[in-house]
């Protein structure tokens, strides 16, 4: 009974922490944000921005869980470490959406299109850049044997890894990405976003686990960001030529705005991720 008392109260103490750490998202991001985010999502039901949010709300939700895996210290010290090092990647989460609104859809204001135009597809890409970016920052503070240090150096790596992916998808794609997200196709927004997700899930398992040496975690990280510029192209072809032999994707995405094939995009990439994440591991 002992036992069973202290389980409730360490996860009531967990689920209360999580609470907080969600009003402290909310805040930092009404804060950054040069918008009223309240006013958008209910008097004028900007479907962009809930997407963008939805996205951003999640993040932090994979950031909260990668501080909380781990052995247990005690309430008190599990409530410091995990309070700590959420609070640490939120801040870093934040960053990172500056850094990727200006280098993966570099060739317009976001703001705008969210905003102004409440462009669906530019939502779509900020919600996997929000849980591309969160994993890696989960990835980042997951594990032992690291501190802030070996945190921050991660997360940097990964986002890097993150904007040269999607250069090389805006390559491997016959049209150009900005192009079409500008003129509000939400279906390519959709496949975009999922592939960084999908990418997002491989460069956490890079940046997880115990930092045992600079060059034994650094050469781990870059067999899985080789892997991944690799791989996820190659599995977009095979969704291409063999999922849908009948129809071309690019030509669905592009040309019918085809809602069914970004989402089907979308699916096959993360789930080749999450196997590739496991298989690996």
């Amino acid at each position: 009974m002992e036992n069973l008392g202290y389980e409730i109260l360490h996860g009531a103490s967990l689920i209360l922490l999580f609470m907080f750490i969600v009003l402290f998202s909310k805040m930092v991001n009404d804060f950054l944000t040069p918008y009223k985010v309240d006013d958008e999502l209910t008097h004028k039901d900007n479907v962009a921005l809930s997407t963008s949010i939805g996205g951003y709300f999640c993040a932090t939700t994979i950031i909260y869980i990668g501080a909380l895996l781990g052995p247990s210290q005690g309430i008190l010290m599990d409530l410091l470490f995990v309070g700590g090092y959420t609070i640490f990647g939120i801040i870093l989460l934040n960053i990172s959406r500056f850094i990727n609104d200006k280098l993966i859809l570099y060739k317009f204001s976001n703001v705008k299109e969210i905003i102004e135009d409440r462009n669906v597809g530019t939502g779509a890409v900020q919600f996997g850049s929000y849980i591309a970016s969160g994993m890696i920052v989960a990835g980042a503070i997951h594990g032992e044997g690291g501190g802030v240090h070996t945190a921050l150096a991660f997360f940097a790596l990964g986002q890097m890894a993150l904007i040269a992916f999607a250069w090389i998808y805006n390559r491997i794609t016959p049209f150009d990405i900005h192009e079409e997200i500008e003129k509000d196709n939400v279906a390519a927004g959709i496949a975009f976003g999922g592939t960084l997700v999908a990418v997002g899930i491989i460069l956490m398992k890079g940046a997880s686990g115990n930092f045992i040496s600079w060059k034994y975690n650094l050469s781990f990280f870059g067999m899985d960001v080789v892997l991944v510029f690799i791989l996820l192209p190659v599995v977009r072809i095979f969704f291409d030529k063999v999922i849908i032999p009948r129809a071309a994707l690019n030509h669905e995405i592009q040309f019918d705005r085809n809602l069914g094939a970004g989402f089907l995009e979308m699916i096959m990439a993360i789930s080749f991720s999450a196997i590739l994440f496991f298989s690996m591991s």
